[in-house]
């Protein structure tokens, strides 16, 4: 059976940020009561459906959740313990705002093992750009909080940011590898539609990296990790050892299974050999609402094709140093994955790849979506 873990996301944000196209609402000092409760009993729908799983990984994303206090964080713990069994070594991840630093201990203290810090830059220009509240110090003091914890220490920072120059991003990236953290997921910033750098770009008040820049930046900071003991497993995430990967995210590369509850959350399990694609209501309300009259949060719970399914598990599994697995999408297709287009991909220095896998070179992985398209055909 496939590995197991659940996605909690939590909507609330204390500011939404101009970049970010989230499922995510303003927080007005509401009471979380009826959310927290709507969410565990979303997780007690699905072990209805899928029984009492062993997870690996808990992980609390957003939005905010680390505006959750640890009493509230404890109670979707102790929920998840109840209905699921949760692995002795369970990975329990808190993504966390640094304006939160001061309750990182009482979080810990209610289980959280794992902290995501979204610090997103250490220039305090950038983070004004960026619609971030905080500051470098208060990223550095939000780093050093979650290190205090004892607990493990992840950090989120975004580049490729309007005017970055290579010399800035590798002074800023250098002094945040010397931070007290395992790992580190560093994102190159992305104009969603519909958010509002989207609309400043529209007016030309806003002009990102072009795609030359944006990929001297990418190969400046797998230089810079690798120089700093942070090797890469994933196009946008390093680490300093195996052990300090993501687990919940490796569920997600390796297209195992895992659930999705709280407001638009998404899902994936296999269930009689059908891979099950689930989402929930996006509104808090509405997932309030239909988890009173319907017991369950999602409102779609499709069946993927095996085509469908093959394809999420090349496009996930060539974005890590693993590779995707070759048999596993010809079992699923029923038929090999096209030996042309390999053979081609490989001559032009894109990808490697033997007889159980194909994996991406570092040119490879500046156009993965490429070429996931070129093999799934």
């Amino acid at each position: 059976m496939s590995a197991f873990g659940i996605y909690v996301h939590w909507p609330y944000c204390a500011a939404i940020c101009p970049y970010c196209d989230f499922n995510v609402y303003r927080a007005r000092g509401a009471d979380n009561a009826p959310l927290l409760d709507a969410i565990i009993a979303d997780m007690e729908a699905h072990a209805a459906r899928l029984g009492r799983r062993e997870a690996v990984s808990l992980f609390l994303g957003g939005g905010t959740p680390s505006l959750l206090r640890g009493h509230e964080i404890a109670k979707l713990i102790d929920a998840a313990s109840r209905i699921y069994t949760l692995a002795a070594d369970c990975e329990i991840t808190l993504e966390a705002n640094p304006e939160d630093y001061a309750l990182y201990a009482e979080q810990a203290a209610a289980g959280v093992n794992r902290f995501s810090v979204g610090a997103q830059a250490f220039d305090d220009a950038a983070l004004k750009a960026l619609g971030r509240r905080h500051d470098a110090h208060a990223a550095r003091r939000a780093v050093d909080a979650a290190a205090a914890t004892g607990q493990r220490v992840s950090l989120d920072l975004i580049y490729a940011r309007e005017g970055q120059s290579e010399a800035e991003w590798r002074a800023e990236l250098t002094r945040a590898l010397e931070l007290p953290v395992e790992h580190v997921s560093l994102y190159q910033l992305t104009i969603e539609p519909k958010t509002a750098f989207a609309r400043r770009v529209d007016r030309g008040q806003l002009v990102p990296p072009d795609d030359e820049k944006a990929a001297t930046l990418y190969e400046l900071t797998q230089e810079v990790c690798e120089a700093a003991g942070f090797p890469g497993y994933e196009i946008s995430n390093h680490a300093r050892s195996e052990s300090a990967r993501a687990l919940h995210n490796l569920l997600y590369w390796r297209s195992a299974d895992w659930i999705g509850v709280g407001p638009g959350a998404h899902g994936r399990f296999t269930q009689d050999g059908a891979r099950i694609a689930t989402e929930a209501q996006a509104r808090p309300s509405d997932y309030i609402d239909a988890v009173r009259e319907h017991g369950v949060g999602w409102i779609e719970d499709a069946t993927l094709s095996n085509e469908e399914n093959a394809d999420e598990v090349l496009l996930m599994g060539v974005r890590t140093v693993e590779g995707a697995e070759l048999q596993r999408i010809a079992d699923l297709r029923g038929r090999p994955v096209n030996s042309e287009a390999l053979a081609w991909l490989s001559a032009q220095g894109l990808i490697t790849y033997d007889d159980d896998r194909v994996r991406l070179t570092a040119r490879g992985r500046l156009v993965a979506n490429s070429i996931a398209a070129e093999l799934a055909v």
